[in-house]
């Protein structure tokens, strides 16, 4: 099992940035990916970014250039670093992390982006 507790979201302005932070119950080597996805109002959930095994990072085209993610093994947390957030990023982010038998979720916490 993995636990995973987010944090960083919040209120920002266009042209802001935001780093939300995912802290996971064991490392994160162990898992087979561990990242991002949000949800929009009305809207599918959808991957924002992850790292894979091999610490390969995947990125959804829509944040390409904005976001970066990124890991620190010693804390067992992983990074999504927004910059640049438009309107349009407005969701709630979810971590959530992949094994070999489930995937694993974060309660989610909430961005807003004003225009």
């Amino acid at each position: 099992q993995v636990q995973l507790v987010e944090s960083g979201g919040g209120l920002v302005q266009a042209g802001g940035s935001l780093r939300l932070s995912c802290v996971a119950s064991r490392s994160t080597f162990t898992v087979g990916a561990i990242g991002w996805y949000r949800q929009a109002p009305g809207k599918q959930r959808e991957l924002v970014a992850d790292i894979r095994r091999g610490s390969k990072t995947n990125y959804a085209d829509s944040v390409k250039g904005r976001f970066t993610i990124s890991r620190d093994n010693a804390k067992n947390t992983v990074y999504l670093q927004m910059n640049s957030l438009k309107p349009e990023d407005t969701a709630v982010y979810f971590c959530y992390a992949r094994t070999l038998v489930n995937d694993y979720w974060g309660q989610g916490t909430q961005v807003t982006v004003s225009s």
